[in-house]
């Protein structure tokens, strides 16, 4: 996005109101270059102006800092700690005001292809980069860590990444490829040695050594570069500009007439700004502001930059305090509470222990690196980590204005939601910090959140209670955020302890008691979640109590006390998996074609193509209603707006060519009279700039009628909600069977859907060409072909005249299948409307809105099963959440009925299923495509059964496994099937019976702590279910200087497609790799091309590709009969070329034998199925809900891999997905007030996928091997990899409900026998019997267990309430 031009202001203009005189130039250094600026956009963050210059490598992933994809590092003289400090940051929401006098560092900047920097080199040559997106973010956190600490511990490579995510890779090889830099004191200093828990340093491998040596009395070693990898050297690092050291940081103000900045140096200055200026908006870090000018269109026509004010960043050790600047960073902050400890003992600084525990976990190192206690303070977040241990230390706040100094006690400083004490005109200058007594005073602070790093509480507590020498309560302060509208402190509790003898037992059930008063949540309280957050705030108190009772000496809970945690994580590969079918190309872990560019920040995605002369941005219009009747539309208001030109809507195409969605065209690109989601489109705003136009959309006017709405399966059921679908698949008889069977069961098997979240959102250009009416559209899809069918619809054209091209994604996951398509239509209505070139990429907030998610699936099953264990009838009723429109429901629901039976031979099974029509935005393809969601509702009926029967669920899964030949539900016969010989692998390689005894024997001897086991197979069908979509194209091209150019039709988004078909390509063509390369997928190269989905696109695209390369082989066999084995390409392409023949082939492929046809249940659905089995262990603290995943084994039967690095990454990226999906994505919806029906977790901020931290602390995979396979008959007998793998993330959730299954067996809750239910019937409300949904997240953790803390948490809605989101 280019920095809108809008003139600046001369800065006199300001000066009449004070008496400092200001500089409007800023000066600072930018990649080793000296930059002045005198005419500053005040509206332009950093990445903005950075990618305004054309430096692309940094990425816009989200806009709010909570991706990483815009990190950048500002290095600076720091004065709190008077050291230059190399800080990275969130581009996306630092002003330019903050980096005057620094020196600000990007990817391009430390490295490139022909000469990378060793991060770069090492996360590219370590298979860590995938679509690549978000991996020059996360280099430049590695590349800031190590410019801070040359010889960084494997925690801090651990801890480094917090503020980062990646959707693609699953972490696994950019932890591995950055603890390559880390320093360990052991005899060898590799952290990937077997000694250090890692799958064997290269010297162990027998690679020649990487040269580790003994450590000299124990002391750290540098780690010694691994061969082939350019050494580390931190004396070749860019210097700190010397410039810098003596630059002048002069008071700074520059502006225009929407917005003023003011950059002071001085306290004085601030204080006379906010004098002149009471309503100036103050910013330290910017890390709330900006969110707030972004997504809340807040205005600020006066901010004032404080950061480089050195006077509010330092602090002071007294006597019976520390004073602290209240501009001091949190990164500084966190040092100076470690330095605190050392300085005043562990007694005295509890309060900062608690501080460095909080920051630990808050956000990420960006926002730490930048954000301050004063913005905390100021902004009163109600769930704020921070404030609440302020509030129960009882510190004091000192505010200064102009001749004023305040002291404000903490106690008082919170007057409301989001309201405080601070006077208008005045700032925070410091806080006054108290040490604890050194004996009988106890501090502690504990928080819960979704996920342990970078995620905002759900509740937190700081808790303080001082005693006197006879061991009563002299003092309590137990203070919680979360628990209010604003950080409160439990005045009853309070109230209760004084006076009271802590360490009897009567105190800890008073207090409790006090607890359940103060914190008296209603079912539908904001922000929902109000049993958990209840159980939060008292089990918080029980395990505060327990942990002063042991330091007293007294009886204690002691297992309460400590939290979980996580080691340092590791894993292995097997490196050999491919060495029986290895060949000179294919069978080689070859990195991804594009890695170096990706981690150098010059491989070119749609946003990053440089703007042309005129070009228009689009912003678009969204209804901000779930259901209604559209009654006005007045765009008026926006072209007021300087800047907006134009606008479209559905009067800019016929009412035909405004309908799109094959097969049945319902949907709408435009809105016509009926509103049927919040976020549906009515137009798109174009101006000159992205931020323009996004004003220009927030002013159109609209007028709704509103119609009632419906969001979840059961509201649809009950409504008889339904797209006009039904489909089935039954084989034998199940009605028939149940009266035969032992015992019959039923149960409902219930998921939430998932959000995409590829890291690049929808990006589309649309460039008009002149005279011949032909357009040219560059698209973020995996499915140019239809991008192309659609814009020539609505342009009123044919086909011919429109190409549509991709270069690559930043991921796509099935959610730029169809939902990418109207965004580039939308871009090429306008392109042709105003005759310019016009380009939109959605905000993160856009994409989630608009772009659909995966399908929630809700499945009603009922199973027989005799007491031998095997199971003779299954009956499922399916149902799925389609959303507004039909897109690709149909056949995901189809796909989700074919997986249903897991990996199980059922003789008698009957599947339906149907489409809910909702008003949520329209549900789409999502890796894995319903197949997960079937198995899922598999793997459910097979534990609830298994729990009945009281057989071992393993066992129960073993009993009723397919064998070979034998045929599934829809009669395939299963061939190549090797999943009962992988469940026996895993089982041996994992010691998983030994591992079962040791979890018995854990949860025996533990209350609070549970561990649980789960093994779970899959197989997955490959093929697309709609049979035309089973072929593809190629076109190669040999040149005469024997370089092979390469079109397909599928498209590369991180999957490692183009790497596999260059390899392919070499191999087929007896050329080195380096000799191919594949540009561009474009609709004029490969016409008609299916979808890049399915898994099958090495498949079909690798066919493809080698027939083309058949065809020119067979022209060239009689040159390489004349000129011998060792002719070049070159030397051959030569001589054929002067003999006049083709060099170029096209290639075709379509998938034989397959057909299936619905109803008669006849045909091959599937040309095979890819398989794996995987095993999980975690670990879970019930009186939080919080998990780790302790270990994961996963075996996957990819076939002869292709390249088994790309594989590998594959596996572990869907899998560390899937464990998203199960464990910790959940989307919600708003019930009531302004924003009802509208999606909530629209962003990082509150919709969280996996981090570095969450994947399993052991993470082992490996690859089928020493089988053979019979029946593979595809390109180089692979199997397709990209979907198949997803499922087993589900491993996790099955451990955990193994681990809750003994949770709750401590207090008695069992499942009700198989007998019991025979002669009783099934009763959910009191048989015992664990349901757990997905995904399992801590609230659903915790409210599984039935300790009496939970059970007495418990918040029962009253009549006709309801909880404050909706989960669809």
């Amino acid at each position: 996005m280019a920095p809108s031009a809008i003139a600046t202001e001369p800065t006199s203009a300001l000066e009449g109101f004070l008496t400092t005189t200001f500089d409007d130039t800023l000066r600072f250094y930018l990649n080793g270059t000296r930059v002045v600026l005198d005419e500053i956009d005040p509206e332009v963050t950093l990445l903005e102006y950075l990618r305004g210059i054309g430096l692309t490598g940094t990425k816009l992933g989200c806009g709010e800092g909570g991706c990483g994809a815009c990190t950048v590092v500002v290095s600076q003289y720091n004065p709190t700690t008077k050291k230059i400090y190399h800080a990275s940051v969130n581009a996306c929401l630092a002003p330019l005001a903050s980096i005057d006098g620094k020196h600000v560092i990007t990817i391009e900047g430390i490295g490139n292809v022909k000469k990378p920097h060793p991060a770069q080199e090492r996360v590219a040559k370590g298979n860590g980069s995938q679509c690549g997106f978000c991996t020059p973010g996360i280099v430049m956190s590695l590349y800031a860590l190590l410019r801070n600490n040359d010889a960084p511990t494997e925690h801090d490579i651990e801890e480094a990444f917090d503020g980062n995510l990646c959707r693609c890779t699953g972490y696994r090889p950019i932890l591995d490829a950055a603890q390559t830099f880390s320093v360990k004191a052991k005899t060898n200093g590799c952290a990937m040695s077997k000694e250090n828990g890692g799958s064997g340093c290269c010297m162990e491998n027998g690679n020649g050594g990487c040269g580790g040596g003994k450590a000299e009395d124990d002391q750290p070693i540098k780690r010694f570069t691994p061969p082939g990898f350019i050494e580390y050297n931190p004396d070749t690092e860019l210097i700190f500009p010397p410039a810098l050291k003596k630059h002048d940081f002069r008071p700074l103000a520059f502006g225009n007439k929407r917005k003023k900045w003011f950059r002071p140096v001085t306290l004085d200055q601030l204080l006379e700004i906010k004098s002149a200026f009471p309503q100036a908006k103050i910013i330290g870090g910017s890390t709330e502001t900006q969110i707030e000018i972004k997504f809340k269109a807040l205005q600020y026509p006066v901010s004032v930059f404080v950061g480089d004010i050195a006077k509010l960043r330092l602090y002071e050790f007294k006597e019976d305090h520390v004073e602290v600047g209240a501009n001091i960073t949190l990164t500084d902050l966190e040092n100076v509470s470690l330095e605190a400890v050392k300085h005043y003992g562990e007694a005295k600084a509890q309060i900062f222990t608690a501080i460095h525990k909080q920051l630990k976990y808050f956000a990420g190192r960006q926002i730490r690196n930048v954000g301050t206690p004063a913005g905390n303070l100021v902004t009163a977040s109600p769930i704020s980590d921070l404030n609440p241990v302020l509030m129960a230390a009882d510190a004091v706040l000192v505010a200064k204005s102009l001749g004023k100094e305040t002291e404000l006690p903490m106690a008082d400083f919170f007057q409301g939601y989001r309201k405080t004490a601070l006077p208008q005109d005045a700032i925070l200058a410091s806080i006054r910090i108290p040490l604890t007594k050194e004996k009988k005073e106890f501090f502690r602070a504990y928080k819960q959140a979704k996920r342990k790093d970078d995620d905002i509480a759900i509740v937190t507590a700081s808790l303080k209670v001082r005693l006197d020498d006879s061991g009563v309560v002299e003092a309590a302060n137990l203070v919680y955020g979360g628990m209010a509208a604003w950080t409160v402190a439990a005045k009853t509790a309070n109230a209760f302890l004084v006076g009271k003898k802590f360490a009897e037992l009567e105190t800890l059930e008073g207090t409790m008691n006090a607890l359940e008063q103060d914190f008296d949540l209603q079912f539908s309280v904001p922000g929902g979640m109000a049993s958990y957050r209840k159980s939060l705030a008292l089990g918080f108190f029980y395990r505060f109590y327990h942990e002063f009772m042991q330091v007293l000496g007294g009886q204690a809970d002691a297992e309460a006390i400590d939290e979980l945690e996580r080691e340092i994580s590791f894993g292995k590969e097997d490196k050999d998996a491919a060495a029986a079918y290895v060949q000179e190309t294919v069978g080689k872990s070859n990195p991804h074609v594009a890695a170096l560019k990706q981690v150098t920040g010059e491989a070119q995605y749609t946003d990053d193509i440089p703007p042309m002369k005129n070009e228009l941005y689009g912003c678009l219009v969204l209804s901000s209603k779930a259901h209604a009747k559209l009654l006005d539309v007045d765009f008026s208001p926006a072209l007021e707006i300087p800047g907006v030109v134009d606008y479209i809507d559905k009067n800019d195409i016929s009412a035909k060519a405004n309908r799109w969605g094959a097969p049945h065209f319902e949907e709408v690109f435009f809105v016509e009279d009926e509103v049927f989601t919040a976020g549906q489109v009515i137009g798109m705003v174009l101006a000159t700039s992205a931020a323009r136009a996004a004003e220009g959309a927030r002013a159109v006017r609209v007028e709704y009628e509103e119609l009632p709405a419906i969001f979840t399966i059961e509201e649809a059921i009950e409504k008889e909600s339904f797209y006009s679908f039904f489909k089935e698949i039954k084989n034998g008889d199940p009605e028939e069977a149940f009266k035969t069977c032992d015992y019959v069961f039923t149960g409902v098997a219930r998921m939430g859907g998932q959000e995409h979240f590829y890291l690049e959102t929808n990006a589309a250009i649309a460039i008009p060409k002149p005279g011949e009416g032909e357009m040219e559209i560059w698209s973020s899809t995996q499915n140019p072909n239809e991008a192309q069918v659609y814009a020539a619809q609505v342009l009123d054209t044919q086909s011919n005249k429109v190409v549509v091209k991709v270069k690559r994604m930043g991921g796509g996951f099935g959610g730029k299948e169809s939902r990418s398509v109207p965004l580039s239509s939308y871009v090429a209505i306008a392109a042709q409307k105003t005759k310019k070139p016009v380009r939109c990429m959605l905000t993160r907030e856009e994409d989630m809105m608009t772009s659909g998610q995966r399908h929630p699936f809700l499945g009603r099953w009922k199973v027989g099963v005799n007491k031998d264990g095997k199971i003779q009838a299954v009956d499922i009723d399916i149902f799925n959440n389609a959303g507004w429109s039909w897109d690709l429901s149909a056949a995901v629901c189809e796909r989700a009925m074919s997986h249903a039976d897991g990996c199980y031979r059922i003789p008698n099974f009957h599947v339906r299923g149907r489409l809910c029509r909702t008003n949520t935005m329209s549900n789409t393809a999502f890796r894995g495509f319903g197949g997960p969601q079937g198995m899922f509702i598999a793997e459910t009926y097979m534990s609830e059964v298994a729990d009945r029967l009281g057989i071992p669920v393993e066992k129960f899964r073993e009993i009723n496994m397919y064998k070979a030949l034998e045929p599934t539900h829809f009669n395939q016969p299963l061939t190549d099937w090797h999943v009962p010989l992988m469940y026996q692998q895993v089982q041996e390689e994992s010691t998983y019976a030994a591992r079962r005894e040791a979890v018995t024997k854990f949860n025996a001897e533990h209350k609070w702590r549970k561990r649980g086991l789960a093994l779970i197979p899959t197989k997955f069908g490959i093929s697309f279910t709609a049979l035309w979509f089973n072929q593809a194209g190629a076109l190669v091209h040999i040149y005469h200087d024997g370089s092979v150019l390469v079109a397909h039709g599928g498209t590369e988004m991180g999957q490692g497609l183009h790497t596999k078909m260059t390899m392919i390509a070499a191999q087929a063509l007896q050329v080195p790799l380096e000799s191919v390369y594949i540009s561009e997928t474009a609709t004029n190269t490969v016409a008609n091309a299916s979808a890049t989905a399915a898994s099958a696109s090495s498949d079909l695209n690798g066919y493809a590709i080698y027939n083309a390369c058949a065809q020119i082989n067979e022209r060239l066999a009689p040159y390489r009969e004349k000129l011998g084995p060792n002719a070049t390409m070159k030397e051959l392409a030569h001589a054929a070329y002067f003999d006049r023949v083709n060099l170029s082939a096209q290639g075709f492929y379509k998938t034989p034998e397959i057909g299936y046809t619905w109803g008669a249940n006849t045909g091959k659905m599937f040309f095979y199925f890819t398989q794996g089995v995987t095993a999980a262990e975690v670990e879970i603290d019930t009186l939080t809900g919080t998990w780790t995943c302790l270990r994961a084994d996963i075996k996957m039967d990819v076939g002869q891999s292709i390249n088994p690095a790309i594989d590998y990454g594959q596996i572990q990226g869907a899998f560390v997905q899937g464990l998203g999906l199960f464990t910790m994505e959940e989307s919600l919806w708003l019930r009531n007030g302004a924003m009802k029906g509208m999606l909530f977790t629209r962003g990082p901020g509150a919709y969280k996928i996996p981090g570095f931290r969450d994947i399993p602390q052991e993470f082992n995979v490996s690859l089928l091997k020493d089988v053979e396979w019979k029946d593979l008959r595809t390109i180089q007998r692979s199997r397709g990899v990209g979907e198949p793998p997803f499922f087993m993330g589900s491993a996790v959730f099955f451990a955990i409900r193994d681990a809750l299954k003994d949770a709750r067996r401590e207090y008695g809750v069992v499942p009700k026998s198989a007998e019991d239910v025979k002669k009783d019937g099934e009763n959910s409300e009191d048989d015992g019997l664990l349901r757990l949904e997905s995904p399992a997240t801590p609230e659903r953790i915790r409210l599984a267990c039935v300790d009496p803390i939970m059970q007495r948490a418990r918040v029962l809605p009253k009549e006709g309430e309801k909880s404050f989101f909706i989960a669809i």
